[in-house]
């Protein structure tokens, strides 16, 4: 079986704000792509489903499963453990599923060091101007600009992490920056030339920072 014909793994990074979870939404609606579905020990809200937005597991049966190597990666977010599970990825791959993350870059790291022998693309999404970032930040937090500026100060932190990342996208258009995503994606599966200038990249880094 040849790359073009299974499954990747996808992963999209992004400091806050910069369009990330909507991306990975909007490529999951494709009929060869599925989001990966994290556990977690946090209790399921109203709307959640168990096995469709995350398997709603213990505290004592996460730590089985840290035990028994069964995740990708794993981080603990306050009190609440999150992790992705090996065995529903790779199900999912051998299906010739593309399966999509939605993580940071230190779980991004954590993937890499798996060494699986599926193809890995990854992703970084930036957005197209700080003052757009901000000003997305603040109308997700309405009741406190506060909270926008402590996000923004993250963003400088998290943007760092770009050269770690196979390509970076600049989120300037939501169907654009996907349609770029997904020729990216294609590109590398059937192993055809990528058009892609750094060069641009770093540019617009030097105008974030």
């Amino acid at each position: 079986m040849s790359f073009a014909d299974e499954g990747s793994i996808v992963i999209l990074s992004s400091p806050s704000g910069a369009g990330k979870t909507t991306l990975v939404k909007k490529l999951s609606k494709l009929k060869n792509y599925t989001i990966s579905v994290s556990h977690t020990t946090r209790p399921p809200r109203t709307n959640e489903t168990n096995g469709k937005d995350y398997f709603f597991i213990s505290n004592k049966k996460f730590k089985y499963l840290i035990k028994k190597k069964k995740f990708l990666e794993y981080a603990k977010v306050f009190a609440n453990y999150y992790g992705s599970s090996k065995d529903f990825v790779i199900k999912n791959l051998k299906k010739e599923k593309n399966v999509l993350f939605d993580i940071d870059w230190q779980g991004t790291e954590k993937i890499k060091k798996q060494k699986l022998k599926f193809k890995l693309i990854t992703f970084f999404i930036l957005p197209p101007s700080r003052k757009i970032l901000f000003k997305r930040l603040s109308n997700r937090d309405m009741k406190d600009k506060l909270i926008a500026s402590e996000r923004m100060k993250q963003f400088d932190k998290d943007v760092l992490h770009w050269r770690n990342y196979d390509y970076v996208v600049i989120n300037k258009n939501l169907n654009n920056c996907y349609k770029k995503i997904l020729n990216i994606i294609n590109s590398k599966k059937n192993n055809l030339y990528v058009n892609y200038n750094k060069k641009i990249i770093k540019k617009h880094i030097k105008k974030l920072i």
